[in-house]
């Protein structure tokens, strides 16, 4: 429910000049629901235009499907021509994990595509990258070998043919390729990891100073040479092949190079793979080796988009070297991450553009109780309409539960003479900050709930059919009703132990605060257990009310307990 799971698709198209050709394609892509198109980067000099969109998985899928099948037929490569290697009218289709997906569950979907590309679309599909079959297929350069040109040779040669293919017909010894596969060629359809584009700015006007530190941090690294480490020979080993000298940094590629625009040096780094070399990482160690040849980063160029998690892993980063509370809202973490690193040293730096998930929420904004302000949902609460309702106002007392105790927990490691105890608070507060999202989140999933099951009430009863449907329907929609507030006891209970703990060992100045935390997670557990008993009333399955009764009554048991010694112990330092 917090990390639901988002892929970003960066198919390339063969076509960078007809805008008319270009929009025919992206109209399909953007016609699935739930896809947000992020960019659309045209090239004249290459005939090639680069799409950018995201969502979840399966709508990302679908989308990209409707995108390739609708290039096969507006994009004849028989007379395409352009700067970059290309082999169909969709030459590469990759799928990428933002949050809440594998790599591994990326390639297994993009596998499912291209099968579904070739049979539906009679498109001919290699797997590359993370889904490849063929060890050597994780090479696009591979999979494109020829170009389109080679198109016959690909399709008849076993050693070359496709992963997934439409039939082949043949006349007498010759194959006979269908006019739909010679129009659009084949594509490669895989997965990879996000890949960062990012620049690091230097105090130097030099491209040789620049290149030296990229040679010094790139996975690849630079030559050995004999005698002059400069000028020297490049050594080679008996294959003949140049020995080479790996640098610090895991599956990243660098360049140096001097930007007129800025008039200075950068070095440029693709970072394909930051889970093997997070952001944060890749600065530090460009900003060490950039010392020891006496040069200095003054910030960072980002180019193109972000995850989230990658500013956030990066903010945490610094705020712990500085002995900092790391439970912390998660825009105040991205500002460290912002100010730490220079990512608004050439430009202001808007985490509102820049990163993807931000830029999913955005195109849904408005829609959530929780984007309201705190008048406006108030009041939303106040009109005649039965939702939101009671199960909605207790998961927002949970998660204004959760923030107090978080309150307490940073107010502690940032406290006066407890320099030593930082890390401890830092974690109730991280803690607290997780269970603050959930309750969040859960504010809104209990209005959808009462929603689905208006929905079902709405389904047509005319036929015995439509009557069986609907009713199985509005059970169904009924045990989610009643397994959401369930939820929110659960995440409402969790918040107890920071509360007690803070009561406890927090700062003494806001055990009050942590008192009023208790009695908000009380109300939240006892108001969203209301919620299961009303909703479970309605099931006709008795079996499945009676557990979900026995769930909550439980769960009330504990919360009045938990209350009764939080407020035991906050009254004793009263």
């Amino acid at each position: 429910m917090n990390n639901q799971p988002i892929i970003e698709c960066v198919p390339n198209f063969s076509e960078g000049r007809d805008m008319s050709i270009i929009k025919q394609i992206t109209n399909a892509i953007e016609s699935v629901d739930g896809i947000q198109l992020l960019n659309v980067d045209p090239g004249e000099a290459t005939n090639r235009t680069v799409v950018t969109f995201v969502g979840a998985p399966e709508a990302v899928v679908e989308a990209a499907f409707r995108g390739a099948k609708t290039a096969s037929e507006v994009i004849d490569m028989r007379s395409h021509h352009g700067a970059h290697p290309r082999m169909g009218a969709t030459d590469v289709l990759p799928l990428i994990p933002v949050s809440g997906i594998t790599l591994e569950e990326c390639a297994q979907l993009a596998r499912q595509l291209a099968e579904r590309m070739a049979r539906e679309a009679g498109i001919p599909c290699y797997a590359y990258e993370a889904s490849a079959f063929q060890p050597e297929r994780k090479n696009l350069a591979v999979c494109r070998a020829g170009e389109y040109e080679a198109l016959r040779e690909k399709l008849t040669d076993p050693a070359r043919r496709p992963d997934f293919m439409p039939s082949l017909s043949s006349n007498g010894e010759a194959f006979v390729i269908p006019e739909s596969i010679q129009r659009c060629g084949c594509t490669a359809v895989g997965a990879r990891d996000f890949l960062i584009a990012v620049n690091w700015n230097l105090n130097t006007t030099s491209t040789r100073r620049a290149n030296a530190i990229a040679f010094d941090v790139r996975e690849k690294g630079r030559p050995k040479r004999e005698g002059n480490p400069i000028t020297g020979k490049p050594m080679k080993d008996a294959d003949g092949n140049v020995i080479m000298i790996p640098g610090t940094l895991k599956c990243t590629k660098a360049i140096g190079w001097y930007i007129d625009e800025y008039g200075i040096a950068q070095v440029s780094m693709n970072m394909t793979n930051i889970h093997v070399t997070p952001l944060h990482v890749a600065f530090d160690e460009v900003c060490r080796c950039a010392q020891n040849r006496g040069i200095r980063v003054t910030g960072t160029e980002i180019v193109g988009l972000v995850p989230k998690q990658a500013l956030i892993d990066a903010g945490k980063y610094f705020l712990e070297k500085q002995h900092r509370s790391v439970g912390i809202p998660e825009e105040d973490i991205i500002k460290i991450a912002i100010k730490s690193m220079g990512l608004d040293d050439l430009r202001p730096f808007n985490p509102r553009e820049k990163v993807i998930e931000y830029l999913m929420e955005d195109a849904e904004k408005g829609k959530k109780l929780v984007d309201l302000t705190t008048k406006a949902f108030a009041e939303e609460t106040s009109r005649e309409s039965p939702a939101p309702g009671g199960g909605t106002i207790a998961a927002y007392m949970g998660a204004l539960a959760a923030a107090l105790g978080t309150m307490v927990a940073n107010l502690s490691s940032h406290k006066a003479g407890w320099d030593d105890r930082w890390q401890e608070f830092s974690v109730w507060a991280d803690r607290g900050q997780q269970l603050l999202r959930e309750l969040l989140a859960l504010v809104d999933e209990d209005t959808e709930a009462f929603n689905r099951i208006m929905a079902a009430f709405g389904l047509p009863k005319k036929t015995d059919e439509e009557k069986a449907a609907r009713q199985e329907a509005i059970q169904q929609a009924t045990l989610y009703a009643a397994q959401v507030p369930l939820h929110t006891m659960q995440a409402s209970l969790a918040t107890f132990d920071i509360c007690r703990a803070m009561a406890q060992e927090g700062n003494p100045a806001s055990v009050s605060d942590a008192g009023v935390g208790a009695l908000a997670a009380r109300a939240a557990v006892l108001g969203a257990g209301l919620n299961v008993k009303i909703n479970a009333g309605s099931l006709k399955n008795r079996n499945q009310a009676d557990s979900l009764i026995a769930q909550a009554d439980a769960l009330i048991t504990q919360a009045n307990s938990h209350e009764r010694e939080i407020m035991a112990i906050v009254e004793s330092k009263l």
